[in-house]
């Protein structure tokens, strides 16, 4: 049944946590560049991808619903440190200073707003530009004030909120976050071993009507309390980790292997990267939050329980190392071990040397225009069809992820023609 999906119309205002980080810049920039026609906005799904229509006529995305245009969105947000858009991009060192210049006074007048930090979620940072706040739950106003600023000074019509920060340390889920009353509660009495300055940005964005976007793995939106706050505010939730390299390709491999019924034996993972989030992962409180959510792809593409002869024993190792030479081109290197026919063995061997910044960028663009699109139709809670761009797709305690890429690609346009109307197209006529 076609949905009733308000106009575009006015402005969409970006706010990202970690305005002044590697993949924020990289994504402002690339956007901005691309609306004043000095860059393509390639590897963004909504921008350039098609798809096939019930009569069989292909078309773009951004043709078949109404999208927000690019010309039409107001970035700011927040960061640790008080640099300028432009400085900051130059730091990081990502684009180069010719591609900056393009967009120079553009990224200049983007000026972060202090972040709501806490050392102990992320010890290998020290903040400059952060907020004071006596407890959350004052820290969740205050963030809510900057929302409503923002949207007011920039004659905003609506509001995206984007996690582009670093990965917090790792928490499993506790009692405080089964329940909205309890969250509340938990920010209220100011318990910061299970509040993180994440959950207070979800919150902030969710109670001001804004879609919120975790492109990390914390522990964050992934919660039976922001499943019900969200349905409440009747706002989209959508997460977790941008799925931009070395879990791409496993989201590609795996589902290969298991088409074929070709068995695997072992996984094993590794990467060296530069950046500040190389940095943050050097930690091993940290690096725990990240290597959860790398390890439950390929046991779920796999489904070992209904293949035991060929996926019951698969050992899976990940791996990330510091290494600052490196900046932000990361290098993956995967070993697997597969056997076929009779149990003979074979190997495959991938080394990916990548941009993590170049891959994610359009990836966080595509989250914040489908999600913004969402709330439009009247849609809530947990997205799951936009798992195609997580690495650990967020889901609730019925259902299972998907992580096959091409299962997920499906649901992105299944949920697009739902909205129109349209059925899939027939292949075979």
């Amino acid at each position: 049944m076609k949905q009733e999906i308000k106009p575009a119309t006015g402005r969409l205002g970006v706010l990202v946590v970690g305005v002044g980080g590697a993949v924020a810049t990289t994504m402002i920039t690339g956007t901005l560049a691309s609306r004043k026609g000095l860059a393509k906005p390639i590897g963004s799904i909504s921008q350039l991808a098609t798809m096939r229509m019930e009569n069989n006529e292909e078309k773009l995305i951004k043709d078949v619903v109404p999208l927000t245009d690019l010309k039409d969105i107001v970035f700011g947000g927040w960061d640790i440190f008080p640099d300028n858009a432009y400085e900051a991009a130059m730091y990081a060192e990502v684009l180069k200073e010719k591609d900056l210049n393009g967009v120079k006074e553009e990224l200049e007048a983007i000026k972060p707003m202090p972040a709501a930090f806490d050392h102990n979620w992320a010890k290998r940072l020290n903040g400059t530009h952060i907020k004071k706040a006596a407890t959350r739950w004052e820290m969740v106003e205050q963030l809510r004030q900057d929302i409503r600023d923002f949207k007011a000074a920039n004659k905003c019509d609506r509001i995206a909120v984007l996690w582009a920060a670093s990965t917090e340390i790792y928490i499993p889920l506790s009692d405080e976050h089964k329940s909205l009353a309890a969250l509340e509660k938990a920010m209220k009495d100011d318990n910061t071993t299970v509040i993180s300055p994440s959950m207070c940005y979800a919150y902030a964005a969710i109670a001001e009507g804004a879609p919120f976007i975790m492109g990390a793995p914390n522990l964050c939106v992934d919660t039976p309390a922001m499943w019900e706050f969200s349905k409440k505010m009747n706002v989209p939730i959508s997460g977790k980790d941008f799925k931009s390299g070395q879990t791409l390709m496993k989201t590609v491999l795996a589902p290969m292997f298991k088409t074929r019924m070709l068995g695997v034996s072992g996984w094993f993972s590794t990467n060296i990267l530069g950046n500040r989030d190389g940095e943050v992962l050097d930690d091993p409180d940290n690096f725990k939050t990240k290597e959860v959510s790398k390890l439950s792809v390929i046991d779920t593409i796999f489904e070992p329980e209904k293949y035991p002869d060929l996926y019951g024993d698969v050992y899976h190792k990940v791996r990330i190392n510091y290494y600052p030479p490196r900046k932000d081109n990361k290098e993956a290197w995967d070993n697997i071990d597969i056997f076929g026919w009779m149990g003979y063995p074979m190997e495959i061997k991938v080394n990916f040397l990548c941009r993590d910044s170049i891959l994610a960028a359009p990836i966080a663009l595509d989250l914040v225009l489908f999600s913004d699109l969402a709330l439009r139709a009247g849609m809530c809670g947990i997205q799951t069809w936009l798992s195609f761009f997580c690495k650990s797709p967020m889901h609730d305690f019925e259902h299972q992820p998907e992580h096959d890429l091409f299962t997920q690609w499906r649901m992105v346009k299944q949920t697009l023609r739902n909205m129109i109307g349209e059925k899939e197209p027939d292949y075979l006529a």
